[in-house]
């Protein structure tokens, strides 16, 4: 963390140029594509995206996601033994009691695009370069870009469960451990090329409402420890301090009413190796938490990224609320504690629509007016 400032970044995708989208969709459709002008072109967005959040004043950045299909079914084309097709095995909770809502959300042609397949076979490590290019790609642009500091999401053990059905483990304990033992390979590749890994969680939080919708809540908590059991094994081998995990509890503009309390995971979260814990905080649903603070401490080795500007929204968040937002966190954990971040990816699928790719950029660009406005309140003497 920085010593004297609130630093600022976000959680993932970013909005992918449009010529980029239609080859990604074209790929996913099974049309050939030229694959290595889409390996240019990705090289291309990324120099592009890590331009742009440099200029917006983010302080940690990363490659938006670029050469990625999705924030989770990309380990299809990275790791062996998936085949077929995974039903949606899952639903909304929330969704289901509005559906209309519910036809809103499945529209969304990112969403449409989405595909997932079966687990059939032993999972093993199927492309080996995948990540590492990945990496040379981010560690070109941060260089040329003169980034503060770089990070790279990666899917956690838990949430590649939720969208891959398991039709070859005996048990969902083996099942998410092989899934951990396989991905250790991309974790270990961003590690190596001095990123944080941020590992995206939405199995400990959507997944209430979604994969785990019928369990009871001590049944849910149960599942989320073993995910964090295997996500702990997957990363075993990187130092906390440069692993982060971001919580999601859904990133669609649905009622989300029947989303789990932070307080009944939060306890379980922390028994998570990576130090930086990501989180809603912006969203109407989840903007009110900031006060769990005020009873939970929060724990020695720990640092918060609460989102302050929500992904899914059009309106521009106004620096001065965003300062707001972070000064509330500052006072009950410590201004050296906190980073500044959004709820969750602008694009979690390519082509996802919701928001104008403009006002995306011009919300990173508010992220980092506020935060400036909050360092120079908490370290420089002004209001709280």
């Amino acid at each position: 963390m920085s010593p004297d400032r609130i630093l600022t970044t976000h959680t993932g995708s970013l909005p992918r140029p449009d010529d980029l989208i239609r080859i990604m969709w074209a790929k996913g459709d099974g049309v050939p594509v030229d694959e290595s002008a889409l390996a240019q072109r990705v090289a291309e967005a990324v120099t592009e995206a890590v331009e742009r959040q440099v200029s917006a004043g983010i302080s940690i950045v990363n490659d938006g996601e670029m050469s990625k299909p999705s924030y989770a079914t990309y380990v299809k084309d990275r790791l062996s033994g998936f085949g077929g097709a995974s039903p949606e095995r899952y639903f909304f909770a929330d969704l289901a009691e509005f559906p209309r809502s519910n036809e809103l959300v499945a529209a969304n042609p990112g969403r449409r695009k989405r595909s997932a397949p079966a687990c059939t076979a032993p999972i093993g490590v199927q492309d080996e370069e995948a990540a590492a290019l990945d990496m040379v790609n981010l560690v070109n642009a941060a260089r040329q870009a003169d980034a503060e500091g770089i990070f790279s999401s990666a899917a956690s053990p838990g949430v590649v469960s939720l969208f891959f059905q398991n039709e070859y483990y005996p048990s969902d304990e083996e099942y998410v451990f092989a899934i951990a033992e396989a991905m250790r390979h991309e974790y270990e590749a961003i590690a190596a090329a001095g990123a944080t890994v941020q590992l995206d969680c939405p199995d400990l939080a959507m997944g209430r409402h979604t994969a785990y919708a019928d369990m009871d809540l001590p049944a849910f908590r149960k599942r989320v420890a073993m995910n964090i059991e295997a996500l702990n094994h997957g990363v075993r081998n990187i130092p906390p301090e440069q692993l982060r995990m971001h919580l999601c509890w859904g990133n669609y503009p649905g009622p989300h009413h029947c989303d789990v309390p932070i307080t009944e995971i939060l306890d379980l979260v922390w028994q998570a190796r990576p130090r930086t814990v990501l989180f809603e905080a912006a969203n109407p649903r989840h903007a009110h938490e900031w006060r769990v603070f005020e009873e939970t401490s929060l724990p020695d080795d720990k640092i918060i990224c609460p989102g302050m500007v929500e992904p899914q929204s059009n309106y521009i968040e106004h620096p001065e609320l965003i300062a707001q937002r972070i000064g509330r966190y500052a006072n009950l954990v410590g201004r050296d504690r906190v980073m500044a971040g959004v709820d969750c990816g602008f694009s979690v699928h390519v082509g996802m629509q919701g928001i104008d790719p403009d006002v995306a950029w011009a919300k990173l660009a508010a992220l980092a007016q506020g935060a400036e406005l909050a360092s120079t309140r908490l370290w420089g003497g002004g209001r709280d």
